[in-house]
């Protein structure tokens, strides 16, 4: 059985009408007792997995895809971790924080921060113009923490916090978190004196993290409803889960947080981020949307499950992060049934297997309209498929994917729904095109050395020609385009797949690379809770020819290194345009 993502505006319209209404948002107060915010921290949290490194424009379109999903709050990234994150926040406040929807919604934009006062004061800058713009700052509260990472006392850890918490109230920031780092290993009564000092302060919303993944649901929930009962002034915020998934309990632990009471889960889209993960958006929003309203007393989130899948593969696409084949909700297998007994239970009735519908998420399992793709489909048969997949592309990408589509059809009968996808991926899910390759030819076997000539477009229009030798075709390649693009990296991750059955099936590659020799520098270190480890960057493609497909990847690859580097330049250069920002710079 073959799956694929469906439309969405029909089914937007439904699914709003059924809905309840979302409350006004309010800092620090949820009018409605059972309302759970969806906090999505994808484009910070999330892009710390090694190899997940966005660029700027598609930090902006996922953070216009999770508005579209309806998240409450989007953590936009950590600003003072580089120019280049600072630009990317502060964009995302001033478009997606400010585009109030025919229903009056629009979410927070949220920006991380240490409690170190020129972090703050980026973290506002970043996000102050949003329509509800949020800062989060933390620190840590754990024995270990505080002496080993810290090396701070309890006393000075509570007068941080609370330092900085003014400090924010002081700029005319409103809403503002406050995180406990590694709360699931605090002493909770170090936590209630913490905490009410913030509180005091004037934090709006305590996020209790569990930072390596420790606590077990019973704990995890306990320790909620613990700090609840047991903090002065807690009836006057609102308490919110940060569960990571070392030990693969983050989507339980969270609803067991919520179940104690926590009005906001923080999670990310197919559940990336440091070592193992974060608690998964989808898990936890389809868990409340089946069983929130018997068994979680009425619990409900304000998000439209039909952009599930969109989201997720825009996610894939852009952070290069795959999703498992088993991974709840939107792994490939999810609505796959191959047992017999099982298949014969879903030709009687698909309740016998499947607690939640393609459809809810965005996937259909046929086409209504009854199109098969082909030679002959025209451009206005692939826009209405396109349509049905939940893409709705400009008039300049569905051009450019038409072309790919017709020199596919011309060479393959069926253009199956994953073949589709694949070339919109290639095509429209791509950084700025600065390098483009125009030809490829490899020489291998047996006889000789294998050898690559590729042809490509430079950021300067002009087409040049070059030749390299390697220990097979698609290093050969590598050698060659190298030569051109003289950028110098390391080729880190190498992965291809099918993405169909049979012969004639498209070729998928993915690579990651990451800057070697000069290029290595400070700029491509991203500091974060985690610390500090090296930015990679990842690169897809798609052909028929499996070392096109990896030329393709790898120029990908280094199109958004170089366009790190542009916008990291650039952003530099506005921030020290003035001598009052200049500390900001040092600072970032």
């Amino acid at each position: 059985m073959r799956v694929r993502a469906a439309g969405a505006s029909n089914g937007v319209r439904a699914e709003r009408s059924a809905q309840l209404p979302r409350p006004e948002y309010i800092p620090g107060r949820i009018d409605d007792p059972n309302y759970v915010r969806i906090f999505d921290t994808t484009l910070r949290d999330g892009e710390q997995s090694p190899g997940a490194t966005l660029t700027s424009k598609e930090k902006l379109d996922i953070a216009r895809q999770l508005a579209k999903l309806g998240v409450d709050i989007i953590e936009a990234g950590f600003p003072v971790a580089s120019p280049d994150d600072f630009d990317a926040v502060r964009s995302i406040a001033m478009d997606v924080g400010n585009a109030v929807d025919e229903d009056g919604y629009v979410p927070v934009i949220c920006g991380l921060s240490r409690t170190v006062i020129r972090d703050l004061d980026t973290a506002w800058e970043a996000v102050r113009l949003a329509k509800h713009p949020r800062v989060h700052t933390f620190l840590a509260t754990s024995a270990i923490h505080m002496e080993y990472k810290l090396k701070m006392t309890p006393d000075q850890v509570v007068e941080s916090a609370v330092r900085a918490v003014t400090h924010l109230r002081n700029l005319g920031c409103k809403d503002i978190e406050f995180s406990p780092e590694d709360a699931g290993r605090s002493d909770p009564k170090f936590l209630y004196r913490v905490l009410a000092a913030v509180i005091e302060a004037g934090a709006t919303t305590l996020n209790i993290p569990d930072t390596t993944g420790w606590n077990l649901p019973h704990e995890f929930g306990g320790l909620i409803a613990d700090l609840r009962a047991n903090t002065p002034g807690a009836e006057n915020v609102v308490f919110s889960t940060h569960c990571q998934n070392d030990l693969g309990l983050s989507t339980a632990n969270s609803l067991a947080g919520a179940m104690a009471g926590a009005r906001q889960i923080e999670c990310t889209i197919n559940g990336i981020g440091e070592r193992a993960g974060n608690a998964s958006l989808e898990e936890v929003v389809m868990a409340i949307n089946k069983r929130g309203a018997q068994q979680m007393g009425g619990l409900r989130t304000g998000i439209r499950p039909v952009h599930i899948v969109a989201t997720s593969k825009m996610v894939c696409d852009y952070s290069g992060m795959m999703v498992q084949p088993h991974k709840a909700i939107v792994g490939a297998n999810a609505f796959a049934h191959e047992s017999g007994i099982h298949q014969d239970g879903m030709l009687k009735n698909k309740s016998t297997y499947e607690i939640i519908t393609p459809e809810e998420i965005g996937l259909v399992r046929a086409d209504e309209a009854g199109i098969v793709m082909g030679k002959h489909s025209g451009r206005n048969a692939l826009r209405t498929k396109l349509h049905t997949l939940g893409l709705d592309l400009s008039q300049d990408q569905l051009d450019d994917v038409f072309k790919r589509f017709k020199a596919l059809a011309d060479k393959k009968k069926d253009v199956m729904d994953e073949d589709i996808l694949a070339l919109v991926s290639d095509e429209v899910h791509q950084p700025e095109k600065l390098w483009d390759v125009l030809d490829l030819q490899v020489v291998c076997g047996t006889m000789g050395l294998p050898t690559a000539t590729v042809r490509m477009r430079g950021p300067d229009g002009i087409a040049r020609t070059s030749t390299g030798m390697g220990t097979g075709p698609v290093d050969a390649a590598y050698k060659a385009i190298d030569s051109l693009v003289r950028v110098q990296v390391e080729l880190s991750e190498y992965t291809i797949s099918s993405v169909t059955e049979g012969p004639e099936s498209l070729a998928f590659t993915r690579c990651s690379i990451r800057p070697v020799g000069r290029m290595a520098n400070e700029g491509f270190v991203i500091h974060a809770q985690g610390g500090a480890t090296q930015r990679t960057f990842s690169g897809s493609g798609a052909n028929e020819d499996v070392v096109v497909a990896s030329a393709r990847a790898y120029v990908s690859a280094l199109n958004k290194l170089i366009s790190f580097v542009s916008a990291s330049q650039r952003a530099m250069e506005q921030v020290t345009a003035s001598p009052e920002e200049a500390e900001i710079a040092s600072v970032a």
